[in-house]
């Protein structure tokens, strides 16, 4: 059975939508007809109003009716059908929306006066409609105009059908008990429809208020200001306050914008980038905006509290982009608004930013997050800002004179400028890679031009306010020329090397760009002037030449037009062949730039970050990052994207690193093996052994050196077995692993400083460097860069120890560090510059390799008994049981088969880099050889140095190594200092006595075969 409230709503219902259909007819339909020509600006803003109210008047009657249908099958068939079928209990929420939409549509008409400028084109028949339009009224005299009989007529049936709702629905509730099974839904509706009631009566007194204020208005701010969607919240005339130090006759709070008026001018300011300071005294509050900020100053605490609240209310309405329900600061969001926000806004003033649009995150009126700044001119910056200014990484395209010419700046920014390291792509198709100070180039950096362009040129090195200055490299590939050496102003100042593409080499003192005073100049035959140049460094003055020969030439140079050089002096030609390494072996550049100070560019950076304490978010300012090039993608937007680490991810990474390094640090252990260590390279070795250097024809061991080799293993006080094994110490195996990891990882900071490393090694050695008087340069700068990347790791692990609260870890002395760096990261890094320094060690041995190449040539046509009885070797040592022999052949035919064990591990050598392994290696083969003889006499054997050379010399022959002088001298070089006296050091010069041995004439001597008495 059904109650008489729902009869109620039946007849309430049947009335509105009579109502609404009369309306329709009556009001609405006459309206459109009666719009102004759409050719009028004003005229088409009223038809679309109207045409917006046409279209929410016919949902509200498609409600209404729906609804409708629902009482009626409710009280048709009350047992079949429950009350939670009507629709203004299932479907309130969509009731309320469709009244909402009308309430809207209707008060953007009442603001703008739709009505009455509609009604005035058809005024006669508006007069003749007066009397139906009282019938759809309550309380309307007929005195009234009919602008406001239209006005009364849309939303009186509205208002008094709200409230008709509210109380039935009120009354349904009582009469239902409190266990109906509708009962929620009840109440719920009731809830609704009472706060569609507040809404109303807001919407409308807002909109006749916003009506009322245009009439207060000068034609210049009502033209600024009025807009349909507009609402006044509050006006200076109802309660008075002053804005300074900004003048302000008037002050107007709206929904979307605050509005100060003086005189004719209007200056709004968009209320979703208005912030209220927290901060608050007595009668005054403070306002941020992107370009102003003043004070807000009321005449007492009263008026202060109205007018924040409203403007904290009005901003966060904005911002949520919908009018709070049911009334202004009722939403169920937090009312606070919040600092950080994303909008766009166009800056007016002048200074920097003027016509520029920034589109992103703001916090307290200023861009502060990620956003996008857009010039007018077409500069563009993509990045990251705080407090109004460019901070942190960014990418800004500047367009260029000429069309689709552009400058990519992909940095990082400090304070607006850009600070650290970035990449600069520029139209002219230069490419910059480095660090910035204050926008300009500061620190390290690399500048190319296209490998295409016209006069390639490469400058990698030092930069100071934006000009090269300190150590740099240049390359100029128009006259195939590097310079190697320091700077000042963009120019050559200092002491310098220029090396040619024709491997002629200059070493002086450079000012102003030319080179001044005395210098050096090696060209590729070894021939060495030594006197003063010219500025185009052509020899002039006093000078002397050394030729290859020996002889030398001392006078005045000179050169003219048409002449070529011409010389007067004394030319000297029995003088005796010049010492190697005043000539083809001269050093250039050693001394004149100290190795510790030419790449402190690199190693600051690193320094400071770990001063800095690792921090994640400094990591790619400081360290550098790695893009792709984009150069294709200038003309689009994509352009603007950088493949990149998030600094999200940086922070977080940066603490994985930090822990690996504490997880693989064990100082009991690596003292263990600084100990074991000690015994090889302290007390002397060969003193131990009681060596005495002969001079033999087969070296400097034949003569005096009795002890066994084997013995090495009593002095040094440790098993025998472990001779044959790697000294290396276990105990840092993981730490080798982990350094490992991190210096072939592009992300780790270790491995970010390594790769700048060989990009400044490769960019001075590599193409044009690659000659032989730079392999000094070349050597100690890989010394120092493994002693720097130790420091690094160092440095990241007392971050790491302080991050955990730990104790730092003490000093290390010399020794120690010296331990580290050869036993650690020199066999872990020197892979990376392998390449381009073992070309220099081939360059600078090139005429012994050449000889030791004849002499192994020549020993390779021996067969293995002729080479050995060659080479003086006891037969009894002979290993005659490895020949072996086919039919009708004898032993002195068959090559390659003796100590071919030995032979095959010598050939390892040359598959690794690392010169403790290459020792390794030759420790083994050592091993192989007396192995081998021990078979032969069927008993262990100690050989004697005197067996020990000759055999030795038989493998170097038979492995046939290619380049052995240049491995000898960079494993020489290379190898750990503690070393130095103990059972490696032994070894290597056994075996650069059998090179120096194999390179002299008797070697490449070959016997007849009247000699052997045997057929070859």
């Amino acid at each position: 059975m059904c109650s008489p409230e729902e009869a109620a709503l039946l007849r309430l219902e049947e009335v509105f939508s009579a109502t609404l259909a009369r309306i329709n007819s009556l009001v609405l339909q006459p309206l459109l007809v009666a719009a102004p020509e759409p050719s009028d600006p004003r005229g088409r803003e009223c038809l679309q109003l109207l045409q917006r109210l046409h279209r929410s008047s016919q949902q509200l009657w498609e409600v209404t009716e729906e609804s409708l249908r629902s009482l009626r099958e409710r009280l048709r068939r009350p047992d079949a059908i429950g009350l939670e079928s009507l629709l203004l209990l299932r479907g309130a929420n969509h009731v309320l929306q469709v009244h909402v939409e009308y309430i809207e549509s209707y008060t953007s008409c009442v603001v703008v006066q739709a009505f009455q400028k509609v009604a005035k084109r058809r005024s006669e028949y508006w007069r003749g409609q007066r009397k139906a339009l009282r019938q759809l009224l309550w309380g309307v005299g007929s005195e009234g105009s009919v602008g406001t009989a239209l006005v009364q007529a849309l939303r009186q049936p509205l208002t008094h059908h709200v409230q008709q709702y509210v109380l039935l629905l009120l009354r349904l509730g009582d009469t239902i008990g409190e266990r109906h099974p509708a009962r929620e839904l009840v109440v719920q509706a009731t809830t609704v429809f009472g706060n569609l009631q507040s809404f109303v009566k807001q919407a409308l007194d807002q909109a006749v208020a916003t009506q009322a204020i245009w009439h207060t208005l000068s034609s210049r701010p009502r033209d600024a200001l009025c807009t349909p969607a507009r609402r006044l919240l509050q006006d200076s005339r109802d309660m008075p306050v002053t804005i300074t130090p900004l003048r302000a006759e008037r002050v107007l709070l709206f929904d979307d914008v605050l509005a100060l008026l003086q005189g004719h001018n209007v200056h709004t300011f968009d209320l979703k980038l208005v912030w209220l300071d927290s901060e608050q005294d007595g009668c005054t509050f403070h306002l941020l905006t992107p370009e102003e900020e003043f004070l807000v100053c009321s005449k007492d605490p009263q008026g202060r509290a109205v007018w924040q609240w409203k403007l904290t209310q009005a901003v966060c309405q904005a911002l949520r982009g919908r009018k709070d329900f049911p009334m202004l600061g009722a939403d169920l969001e937090p009312s606070a608004p919040p600092l950080c926000r994303s909008m766009a806004y166009t800056f007016l003033e002048e200074g920097r930013l003027c016509q520029a649009t920034y589109e992103g995150e703001w916090c307290r009126g200023r861009p502060h997050g990620k956003g996008t700044l857009k010039w007018p001119d077409g500069r563009n910056h993509v990045g990251s800002f705080c407090q109004g200014l460019e901070h942190g990484f960014g990418i800004r395209l500047v367009p260029r004179a000429s069309e689709d010419k552009f400058d990519c700046y992909k940095c990082h920014w400090q304070e607006g400028s850009m600070c650290g390291y970035g990449i600069c792509e520029y139209g002219t198709d230069e490419v910059y890679k480095g660090y910035f100070q204050e926008g300009l180039r500061h620190g390290f950096g690399v500048l190319e031009s296209s490998p295409q362009a016209p006069q390639y040129c490469k400058y990698t090195g030092h930069w100071e306010r934006g000009q090269k200055s300190g150590y740099g490299i240049e390359d100029d590939g128009d006259r195939g020329e590097r310079y190697i050496g320091m700077w000042q102003a963009d120019q050559r100042h200092g002491p310098g090397v220029m090396v040619t593409q024709a491997g002629v080499c200059y070493q002086g003192t450079f000012q102003a760009d030319k080179m001044v005073g005395p210098g050096i100049l090696l060209s590729d035959d070894d021939s060495l002037y030594e006197g003063t140049f010219s500025r185009d460094l052509t020899l002039l003055g006093k000078g002397k030449v050394t030729f290859p020969n020996g002889f030398t030439l001392e006078g005045s140079f000179g050169s003219g037009t048409g002449r070529g050089l011409h010389t007067q002096g004394v030319l000297d030609t029995a003088a005796l062949p010049p010492d190697p390494s005043s000539t083809c072996k001269r050093q250039l550049g050693l001394g004149a730039f100290p190795v510790e100070s030419r790449w402190q560019g690199v190693y600051g950076p690193f320094r400071d970050f770990v001063r800095a304490g690792c921090p994640g978010e400094l990591q790619e300012a400081l360290l550098g990052f790695h893009v792709q090039s984009s150069r294709e993608l200038r003309k689009s937007q994509e352009y603007l994207c950088c493949e990149r680490t998030q600094p999200s991810d940086t922070e977080g990474r940066m603490d994985n690193i930090l822990e690996e390094l504490l997880q693989h640090r064990d100082p009991e252990a690596l003292q263990q093996y600084l100990g074991k260590v000690r015994a090889f390279g302290e007390g002397g070795l060969l003193t131990a052994l009681g060596a005495d250097w002969g001079d033999s024809p087969m070296g400097p061991f034949s003569e005096g050196l009795r002890a066994p080799i084997w013995d090495v293993g009593t002095v040094l006080g440790v098993p025998s077995g472990s001779l044959h094994s790697s000294p290396g110490p276990e105990c840092l195996s993981l730490r080798c692993l982990h350094t490992g990891q991190a210096l072939s990882s592009s992300l780790h900071p270790l491995g970010k400083l390594l790769r700048t490393l060989m990009l400044t090694f490769q960019a001075t050695y590599a193409g044009i460097g690659a000659n032989k008087h730079l392999q000094g340069l070349a050597q100690e700068e890989v010394k120092q860069h493994a002693q720097e990347l130790w420091a690094a790791y160092r440095g990241l692990l007392q971050v790491a120890l302080q991050r955990k609260g730990q104790a730092p870890e003490e000093e290390e002395d010399t020794e120690t560090r010296d331990l580290q760096v050869h036993g650690v990261l020199l066999p872990l890094m020197l892979p990376s510059f392998y390449s381009e320094l073992f070309t220099l060690y081939l360059l600078l041995h090139e005429r012994e390799d050449s000889l030791y190449s004849q002499g192994i040539t020549s020993l390779s046509l021996f067969p293995d008994t002729k080479l050995l009885e060659f080479l003086d070797v006891q037969k009894h040592l002979w290993p005659l049981k490895d020949l072996t022999l086919t039919t009708n052949q004898r032993h002195s035919l068959v090559r390659d088969k003796c100590f071919l064990s030995a032979t095959e591990c010598l050939q390892k050598m040359i598959t690794t880099v690392d010169p403790r392994e290459k020792l390794e290696v030759l420790e083994r083969t050592y091993g192989e050889i007396e192995a081998t003889v021990s078979r032969v006499l069927g008993q262990e054997h100690k050989l004697p140095m005197d067996d020990l050379l000759p055999l030795l010399i038989y493998v170097v022959s038979r492995a046939r190594i290619q380049h052995l002088g240049a491995e000898i001298h960079l494993i020489r070089d290379m190898m750990d200092p503690l070393h130095t006296g103990g059972l490696y050091d032994f070894l290597l010069t056994a075996l650069e006595s059998c090179y120096e041995h194999i390179q002299k004439e008797d070697m490449h001597r070959l016997p007849s075969r009247r000699d052997s008495g045997e057929p070859w």
